[in-house]
């Protein structure tokens, strides 16, 4: 399926609007059903939250927020209380280069009653070559069953003395998690120590509070924009329970485990696993 670009010439009168075609059978039936769905985009670090709808062809969202009978024919993207287009915001996600998009390829997932998008290439107007975005599964991940590229991509852009750094603060706090150790009951919140250098490396761990998930987390890699995903605290992953990804009806059901130890495998789409353990050990190499 894709979005196709419309008014690139007009932008005084709305700006540019994205039209669905080809959108898959359960997608559709799904719009017809509830006239418009929330739409989640999956940036390179994962799904996030947006304030734009997938709009049914006889459908709209009014002014304030209620769907209602319309006649545009079309099945599109509708900003509602973005200031922005959809295809804008893929542009700054990806950090991609200005110019109006001829189309934006996609895959769509019906997920908790929200429409998660993921771009997977794009053509821009004028242009012939189809270029693709470097979109993954589980991009956050790094454990003992997945290393993401994104991780690999994101530690080899570091100061090999960052690097040493933030291996030997990670080991450090990883050798009272080992079964040798003499150190007896030892809580989650001790992943914390490792603050410092996964701050080194792109994560910013927020307050540990009680209720809900544990941490609201900042990810900044590479060239790409700040990213906030909900961090769970664990001393193996198995802990978690993937029922408490929701955190709200607002919510998506997107969540980081931070752990100790890996041992929670088949992982759902937007649950994301890192082991420091297995973290230590790549550093190390």
């Amino acid at each position: 399926m894709h979005l196709q670009q419309t008014k690139k010439a007009s932008r005084a009168t709305g700006g540019p609007q994205y039209y669905f075609h080809d959108l898959p059978d359960d997608v559709k039936l799904f719009l017809r059903e509830n006239g418009a769905i929330r739409v989640a985009l999956v940036t390179p670090y994962g799904a996030t939250k947006s304030d734009f709808f997938a709009v049914s062809k006889d459908k709209k969202i009014d002014g304030s927020g209620n769907v209602v009978t319309g006649s545009v024919g079309h099945d599109r993207i509708q900003q509602g209380r973005s200031t922005t287009s959809i295809g804008e915001a893929i542009r700054i996600w990806f950090a991609l280069r200005g110019g109006d998009f001829d189309r934006i390829n996609l895959n769509a997932q019906i997920i908790d009653n929200a429409l998660y998008l993921k771009p997977t290439s794009y053509v821009f107007t004028g242009k012939k070559q189809t270029r693709q975005l470097p979109v993954m599964p589980h991009p956050l991940s790094f454990n003992e069953d997945y290393i993401s590229p994104l991780w690999k991509q994101q530690i080899d852009a570091l100061d090999s003395r960052d690097r040493k750094w933030a291996r030997d603060e990670i080991c450090r706090v990883m050798l009272a998690h080992q079964k040798a150790s003499q150190v007896k009951s030892i809580l989650e919140p001790d992943l914390l120590r490792c603050s410092g250098p996964l701050k080194m490396m792109g994560i910013l761990l927020g307050p540990y509070v009680g209720k809900g998930y544990d941490c609201f987390t900042s990810v900044n890699f590479l060239k790409y924009p700040e990213y906030q995903v909900p961090f769970e605290l664990k001393k193996r992953s198995s802990g978690f329970s993937y029922q408490q990804g929701r955190y709200g009806k607002e919510e998506l059901s997107r969540a980081v485990i931070l752990c100790a130890t890996h041992d929670l495998h088949n992982l759902p789409d937007n649950i994301d696993v890192i082991a420091l353990h297995t973290m230590c050990e790549y550093l190390k190499a």
